[in-house]
């Protein structure tokens, strides 16, 4: 029994951990860029698009393909930094606890 009670106590304090991570990364930015800068792109840490910004020079009608293929480059690079930062987040509640792939706490 004394087991299971540090077990709770343990389950406990990490969800309390979990809900403090779920706290900050909602209060973070992450921008990602494509173009060298010409679009960027800013996501909440919960993967909300915040923000857009396109240099005017790519307003040409003739060129909005590229543009779409920046937008979607610029959201690709915010993402994954996001979830780079996610991560980071995890590691430091799970104390390095090697969770099963594909599991993506709190989302």
């Amino acid at each position: 029994m004394k087991n299971l009670a540090s077990m709770m106590k343990q389950a406990t304090q990490m969800q309390a951990k979990m809900e403090a991570m779920q706290t900050t990364l909602e209060g973070i930015s992450i921008e990602g860029a494509a173009g060298a800068g010409m679009v960027t792109v800013v996501l909440s840490g919960k993967g909300d698009m915040r923000s857009i910004k396109i240099d005017p020079s790519l307003a040409d009608p003739t060129e909005m393909e590229m543009l779409q293929d920046l937008i979607m480059a610029a959201c690709a690079d915010a993402r994954r930094k996001l979830d780079e930062r996610a991560a980071e987040e995890m590691q430091k509640v799970t104390g390095g606890l090697n969770l099963p792939a594909g599991l993506k706490l709190p989302f």
